[in-house]
C-alpha cells in the first residue's frame, strides 16, 4: 500500500485494502475518503466493509464516489465538504490516486492559486496541467 502526501493535511492513494487501513491509522491519519464507486473493479472491497474497518480503527470515513473522468460540481462540493468536516490528516483514494488528486485540485480552486495547485500535485507525481483554466475558482 502506498499513499502520497499532497499536503500536510491530505494524501492520495490507489485502491486501499482493508488491511491498509491499519497502516493509515498507525501513520496518524484521522480519516479516509473513498472516491471509487462500488463494483468498479474486482480488486476492491465493498465500501461498507471499508467503512466498518475504518470505524473499528477510529478513522472517520466518507464515501464520495465519482466515476473516473466525470467530475460534476456536486462531486467537487461533496469532496470539499468532506475535507472541511473531517478531522485531518485525510487519505483519499480511488483506483490509482489520480481521481482523488483531481478532486482535491478542483475542491481547492479559488482557495489556492492555480499554479500552487498544479505544482503541489506535480510534486506528488500527478500532472494536473490539463486542468489549467478550471482551477482559478471561476471555471467549472
Amino acid at each position: 500500500m502506498s499513499y502520497i502526501p499532497l499536503t500536510d493535511d491530505i494524501a492520495v492513494a490507489p485502491q486501499l485494502r482493508l488491511e491498509d487501513l491499519d497502516a493509515i491509522a498507525a501513520a496518524g491519519y484521522k480519516a479516509v475518503i473513498n472516491n471509487r464507486p462500488d463494483g468498479e473493479g474486482p480488486d476492491q472491497p465493498p465500501q461498507e466493509a471499508i467503512a466498518a474497518r475504518a470505524a473499528e480503527l477510529g478513522l472517520e470515513y466518507r464515501y464520495v464516489p465519482v466515476i473516473s473522468g466525470q467530475f460534476a460540481p456536486e462531486d467537487v462540493a461533496a469532496f470539499r465538504a468532506a475535507l472541511d468536516e473531517l478531522a485531518g490528516p485525510v487519505v483519499a483514494f480511488c483506483r490509482s490516486g489520480t481521481r482523488s488528486s483531481v478532486l482535491w485540485a478542483l475542491a481547492n480552486a479559488g482557495r489556492m492559486s492555480e499554479d500552487d495547485i498544479i505544482a503541489t500535485a506535480a510534486r506528488a507525481g500527478y500532472d494536473l496541467s490539463a486542468l489549467r483554466g478550471r482551477l482559478d475558482g471561476h471555471g467549472h
